[in-house]
């Protein structure tokens, strides 16, 4: 048995670009209470068993700022503050919001009730707190810290020298520069670790020397390999933040000439994280072509299905379809007397669980019967969930592109982005798990730093360790050795 190749490399990038097929994403939208908005203005919002579905853009502003009765439920703070960019910039949401204090403020300051205002006052700094705690980035505009600076001014105008709303402000401003000088600093570190591709004309040269090392030489044990990718991908995918993801719809807005377009430089880290797949793919491929002796090539080729299988296990879904995507590559793929000796069942299982057709649905069950065994776990090891990122992503980007912003009424569609909140807070909630596995730095290094061989490389070590069999093949070798 043998694998067919593929026509061309896989780039899971297109995911940011062009994304194909259909989305398939569960249903249900978290509940609300039945109170129509915090100012009063429920006409203009609809509820539908108790649930918000839609509202004019002003009325669910007006319904995320507190009022001495009434501080809204955490799970629409966070939907409306994600799903809020796609129609208003973080920075004028927050000034419409500071405006809106003002008037409620003044309302209160009339009837001379100043336990009224104090409790309003520390509801409005809470709400802050939230904001600035799930989407720091948001304040790294100039304009949004300035706008942030005049509503906090205005609420402790009614505080007492080093009184409590003073202090909880004090608290959120220092915690929010820690974050965003963390985030800078993440950042400037993301460079890639990673050496160039190597060239066609190092392969020609010469082989790998024999005492070279291979991965095998790293590492012979699936298990703690999947483990250090398991380190890798919880590292990466931690640097990933909601607002992050939301950016897939408010690209596609952008190219509709939408109101708020997307900042490009805000997807460093999906494109960072999607880059990550890309290699490790390329990484599976060059370490099975340079392998000079066809015994060594078949070893190489069961290690990497034992090592997608732990990662299966484990619930690495990412990594376990990058390492099946470097092994179906052109190159891997096309070598049938290797693959002649390879003990295909395992990878037969894998590929069962990948199965692209019916919307991957075979990966979609095992993605849910391990997100239940995380919701149950009692262990650290039992909660990891890392999914594959590409399709994630192609999720999201179809459950915007099949339902429309805004419903024939003009009101924002919010039942649309409940579900799209609830599957990113979802993927949120997998990113923050501790990964459980002792880090080994030299394995890791070693992933993260091995040269990898580029496209053209990769189809002359597949063509010197088994030579071309076909015209298309033989026409393709006398172009890679020019």
């Amino acid at each position: 048995m043998f694998l067919e190749p593929q026509e061309t490399m896989p780039q899971t990038s297109i995911v940011f670009s062009s994304i194909l097929g259909p989305s398939c994403s569960g249903q249900g939208q978290p509940g609300m209470g039945e109170r129509g908005s915090g100012a009063g203005s429920s006409g203009d919002l609809v509820f539908q068993e108790g649930r918000l579905i839609s509202g004019s853009l002003e009325a669910l502003m007006e319904h995320l700022v507190p009022t001495v009765d009434y501080y809204p439920d955490r799970t629409y703070i966070f939907t409306f503050l994600l799903s809020s960019r796609v129609f208003i910039p973080p920075h004028d949401l927050l000034a419409r919001v500071g405006q809106i204090c003002l008037e409620r403020r003044q309302q209160l300051e009339t009837g001379s009730e100043k336990a009224k205002l104090k409790s309003f006052s520390a509801k409005i700094v809470q709400l802050l707190k939230e904001w600035t705690e799930a989407f720091p980035y948001d304040f790294q505009d100039e304009k949004a810290m300035a706008e942030l600076k005049v509503i906090t001014h205005r609420v402790t105008q009614c505080d007492e020298e080093n009184g409590t709303v003073k202090k909880a402000i004090a608290q959120m401003t220092q915690s929010l520069l820690l974050s965003l000088a963390a985030r800078n600093q993440l950042q400037e570190l993301r460079e890639k670790l990673r050496s160039p591709a190597m060239d066609k004309g190092s392969v020609l040269k010469a082989k790998p020397p024999a005492t070279q090392k291979d991965i095998l030489g790293m590492c012979c044990d699936p298990l703690v390999l999947a483990q250090q990718l398991t380190h890798i991908e919880l590292e990466r995918v931690s640097s990933i933040h909601p607002e992050d993801l939301m950016q897939i719809v408010s690209h596609m807005d952008s190219r509709d000439k939408h109101r708020c377009r997307g900042d490009l430089t805000k997807t460093y880290s999906l494109e960072a994280y999607d880059n990550w797949f890309n290699c490790l793919s390329m990484l599976v491929a060059t370490e099975v072509c340079r392998v000079v002796k066809k015994k060594h090539r078949t070893r190489m080729l069961e290690f990497f299905i034992d090592v997608a299988r732990e990662c299966f296990n484990i619930g690495n879904f990412n990594s376990m379809m990058a390492i099946i995507s470097g092994m179906n590559l052109s190159p891997v793929a096309r070598l049938k007397k290797t693959w002649s000796k390879v003990k295909t069942a395992k990878f037969d299982v894998l590929e069962h669980h990948m199965d692209p057709s019916s919307n991957f649905c075979n990966y979609r069950t095992a993605l849910q019967g391990a997100t239940q065994r995380s919701q149950m776990a009692n262990s650290s090891r039992e909660k990891i969930v890392i999914p594959v990122f590409n399709l994630f992503v192609k999720d999201i980007y179809f459950l915007h592109k099949i339902h429309t912003n805004h419903l024939p009424s003009g009101h924002v569609n919010f039942k649309k982005f409940w579900e799209i909140s609830r599957q990113i807070h979802e993927f949120m909630t997998w990113t923050q798990v501790e990964c459980p596995f002792e880090k080994d730095k030299k394995i890791q290094n070693y992933l993260l730093t091995a040269p990898i061989y580029s496209e053209e490389a990769l189809f002359i070590a597949s063509f010197e360790s088994e030579g071309p069999e076909n015209h298309m093949e033989k026409d393709s070798w006398k172009t890679l050795r020019l």
